[in-house]
């Protein structure tokens, strides 16, 4: 039964700290790296350093408004703020999608995992992670953070351990500087595809680096959210540098780019060429792990965009309550389930309902980032016409600004044309269209809604 229609701020600056950094640190690093690798070559570490000036960038950006504005909830409040209801309610309900098919997406990852060790079909396995993750989230959200904070030690220990093997490899027991420097030149050069190559791997990275906003939505669970979201993102990039870049400077100077094979991760193959014990069974506990912290945050980030739609009328009033333990209880059930149906669909209908709603869900997240850079140029803009100080900052404003919004929308267009990449655009543009025009015609009549956004 609903007690409250607040959230508990019991997560401490390290649970935001170690949120942001699981969800920069995905499956996506550990095997989907192999893909961009075979796109560039060793240009790609060009590519992972863009993406995540790209992705910092952002980050400032959320910085920045929210300490000129604190107290409006999560990144679409700031939406709201900065271009208005109709964005927010946009931006909410993309990304709410994008995560109920992340439910749905990592929950079946996890069975493709399990089904080796446990005996039971890929919808039975995929139902009983999305219910132990269910009930994470349903303890608390204190036990939802120090879950996340040891899924992300876990991955983080990993590539630390992973970059200082293959430091030592490189500068000590390995075949020296001179054969690697010679492997190098043997299969190409830095620049083995080209130029161009660097930004045909964007959309592949772009996505792997997803999930720092994240930090966003839990801050508002802390005591002081605006400053957490600022903390988070000032090292963001540092830790892109360290991990991605790190990493995959690691593996390429361990092996020729051109022997990773796609869809394996070139961490065991790096490991394995270094001849270091049982690194096929840590990487995959890793990934394993990855996998479920992800499905453990889409399942909390759902129900935390439920909670803020229905708080300032966005969505179901029903859905802004809480329960005795200051959980969105009913957002974090319905979620759930949605994710499952979901799994279901996979079962039933793989290459139809299954693959619409994963192809139409893959670029909403480019969608909701645009949305937030316009939102943060709008606002910054009325604030220093109102002869407001700012205390956080993006630099040069417009001009970076301005640029991220181009990189977005250069990505989209790079997307649409690639053949195998321009139905997501499509059919995630038809989604947004299909949010802008619901609200047209269903929350854009009558009083507006006050809300904590349009009050400011």
């Amino acid at each position: 039964m609903a007690q409250s229609a607040t959230l508990a701020h019991s997560l401490k600056p390290r649970h935001v700290t170690m949120i942001s950094i699981g969800g920069i640190i995905g499956a996506g690093i550990f095997v989907g790296s192999s893909t961009a690798i075979r796109i560039a070559g060793p240009a790609v570490l060009a590519t992972y350093f863009l993406c995540g000036l790209l992705v910092f960038v952002i980050m400032r950006m959320l910085g920045e408004m929210a300490m000129a504005r604190p107290g409006q909830g999560s990144f679409t409040g700031y939406t709201s703020l900065g271009l208005g209801r109709w964005a927010g309610f946009t931006n909410a309900w993309l990304y709410y999608y994008f995560w109920i098919t992340t439910v749905a997406f990592e929950a079946l990852a996890g069975a493709d995992m399990l089904k080796g060790v446990v005996q039971l079909p890929a919808w039975a396995l995929a139902g009983m992670l999305i219910a132990v993750m269910t009930g994470v989230n349903l303890l608390s959200v204190k036990a939802y953070g120090e879950f996340e904070l040891w899924f992300a030690s876990f991955k983080v220990v990993t590539i630390i351990g992973f970059i200082a093997l293959g430091l030592g490899y490189i500068f000590g027991f390995g075949p020296g500087l001179n054969a690697l420097s010679q492997q190098a030149a043997d299969h190409g050069g830095l620049l083995p595809k080209g130029f161009g190559a660097i930004f045909a791997a964007v959309p592949t990275v772009i996505f792997s680096m997803m999930g720092s906003e994240v930090a966003t939505v839990a801050a508002v669970e802390t005591e002081d959210p605006a400053r957490n979201v600022v903390r988070s993102g000032r090292t963001v990039a540092l830790r892109i540098l360290f991990f991605y870049v790190g990493s995959i400077a690691v593996i390429l100077a361990i092996m020729p780019w051109n022997t990773v094979v796609e869809d394996k991760s070139p961490f065991i193959a790096a490991l394995a060429l270094v001849h270091v014990p049982y690194a096929e069974v840590v990487i995959t506990a890793v990934v394993f792990t990855a996998i479920v912290s992800c499905l453990n945050s889409a399942i909390y980030i759902t129900s935390r965009m439920l909670f803020e739609m229905g708080q300032r009328g966005d969505g179901p009033a029903i859905f802004g309550e809480t329960s005795r333990r200051k959980v969105p209880d009913k957002g974090i059930v319905v979620s759930s389930i949605l994710g499952f149906v979901v799994v279901l669909t996979a079962i039933v209908s793989r290459k139809g309902i299954y693959a619409f709603l994963l192809q139409s869900a893959g670029a909403t997240i480019l969608f909701v980032y645009l949305l937030i850079i316009l939102s943060q140029i709008r606002l910054r803009r009325r604030l220093e016409a109102q002869g407001e100080t700012l205390s956080v900052k993006v630099w040069a404003f417009p001009v970076v600004s301005i640029a991220a919004a181009a990189g977005i929308v250069a990505i989209l267009v790079m997307m649409l044309v690639m053949p195998d990449q321009r139905t997501e655009v499509e059919l995630s543009a038809g989604v947004f269209a299909a949010c802008v025009a619901i609200y047209a015609v269903f929350m854009n009549r009558g009083p507006a809604i006050a809300t904590p956004a349009e009050v400011a």
